[in-house]
């Protein structure tokens, strides 16, 4: 390895690139950080050129249960933050372990490809205001975040009307007087149909499933904060919290929302009661599928029809590394197949950090994820056995962290783990290199 190739090429500067940054220079390991934006923040940062954020968008997890543990949110800051004040905060991150000049900001990737062999280095090419770059490195860590590329459906039929993805919504007044129909009913597409309540003429929520809903607070407190103390087996923690649920939402299919054909956890949960409040009120209109569109009316599964202005897709978003071939990074169906969704099973020079989602994890287990990969990047240059134990145990036939739960077979879960499963593997290996330097 030459002394020009002996720096990591880190993509993205969002909180996953924040927490691998710092976790980076702690170890000691030189790198050169890349940001398409001119800040650091991701898509949090609503000016972003590939933000995903909306005027209304909120934290729908506590500020204490997503936190870095090392830097916490202050006391101004709400119980659920708002998209700019967890801009300010991720800045304000970067500020405090100094972290901006390692980053080359308006930096676009546009390329990472292998010299050769695993261990060979890399060649990484970018293009700013100034032209096109390359550079070569002794590997790459891509943290460009899981939230940027819009996964658009391909509706049956031709709509006549104004056909947008959540993505390109920004602020309320795009719905003045217009008949809208939003499409999915996760978190997002929950938000923007109450954002639309207030503004268009008429609002409709269509659904393929059902879903869960989990209220912001529970006896007055955030419902993300209670119980976790004491680890429950999942029939019992299913059969509680499903009481719990009944007791703070009722039951949703009163209001029209269809049963969910899953068990509770099996998909990610939507946060939002103004949702239901706002269907129990007939503001909202709950419809089902969409079988076919004809100008500008909408035909359901159920034999019902509707006429539209606007058709908001509220679908989600596609795992996207346009810089890399895919079969670089061990792709396999839905997701990449990687140990514990960061670690390539033959490759110790590639590495991907915050492909990861689960129901809890916040900010402090994906510094954890960044942590591992640090201390094993760092073990390795070192000879630590621990690092050579990790590289045993990620060649491997791949397991997901799933903990055993049967997670719906949907793209946007195929890089679901289970929280508790997942944290515990990952910080049982970052004890284990602690000792071993200790």
């Amino acid at each position: 390895m030459t002394q020009a190739r002996k720096a990591y090429a880190l993509i993205g500067a969002g909180p996953m690139g924040l927490a691998a940054a710092k976790v980076l220079k702690e170890q000691g390991i030189p790198f050169q950080g890349f940001e398409l934006h001119s800040d650091v923040g991701g898509l949090w940062d609503i000016d972003a050129p590939r933000s995903t954020m909306y005027e209304s968008a909120h934290l729908i997890s506590s500020k204490s249960m997503t936190e870095f543990a090392d830097f916490p949110m202050g006391d101004d800051v709400a119980e659920y933050p708002s998209h700019r004040q967890m801009r300010d905060y991720f800045r304000a991150f970067a500020d405090h372990f100094g972290l901006r000049d390692h980053y080359r900001f308006n930096a676009e990737v546009i390329d990472a490809s292998p010299l050769g062999a695993p261990g060979d280095g890399w060649r990484l090419t970018w293009r700013d205001d100034q032209g096109t770059h390359s550079g070569e490195f002794a590997g790459v860590l891509i943290a460009n975040g899981t939230l940027s590329e819009p996964n658009m459906p391909d509706f049956p039929g031709k709509f006549d009307g104004e056909l947008i993805h959540a993505s390109q919504y920004r602020y309320p007044s795009q719905f003045d007087g217009k008949r809208v129909l939003v499409v999915g009913a996760g978190n997002s597409g929950c938000d923007i149909a109450v954002d639309a309540i207030h503004h268009a003429a008429q609002c409709d929520l269509s659904m393929r499933r059902g879903y869960y809903f989990v209220p912001k607070y529970v006896f007055g407190k955030p419902a993300d904060t209670l119980g976790g103390m004491i680890r429950l087996p999942m029939w019992l923690k299913r059969r509680i919290d499903g009481m719990i649920l009944r007791w703070f939402v009722g039951d949703p299919q009163k209001y029209g929302f269809p049963k969910p054909d899953y068990k509770l956890y099996e998909s990610h949960p939507v946060v939002n009661s103004l949702v239901l409040y706002h269907a129990g009120h007939g503001d909202l209109r709950i419809r089902p599928d969409i079988d076919r569109i004809e100008g500008r009316t909408v035909h359901f599964k159920d034999g019902s029809a509707s006429d539209y202005d606007m058709i908001l897709a509220a679908t989600g978003y596609k795992l996207h590394y346009p810089f890399i071939d895919p079969n670089l990074l061990n792709w396999q169906g839905d997701a990449p197949h990687l140990y514990l969704n960061a670690m390539h099973p033959e490759r110790d020079d590639l590495f991907v950090l915050g492909m990861i989602e689960a129901t809890g994890l916040g900010w402090q287990g994906r510094h954890e994820q960044a942590e591992m990969v640090a201390r094993y990047i760092k073990g390795l240059q070192s000879g630590c056995p621990v690092a050579a134990a990790l590289k045993a145990e990620k060649q491997k036939d791949y397991q997901r962290a799933t903990g055993g739960m049967q997670y719906l077979n949907l793209p946007r879960m195929a890089y679901y783990v289970d929280k508790a499963t997942y944290r515990k593997a990952v910080t049982d290996w970052i004890a284990r290199f602690r000792k071993a330097r200790a």
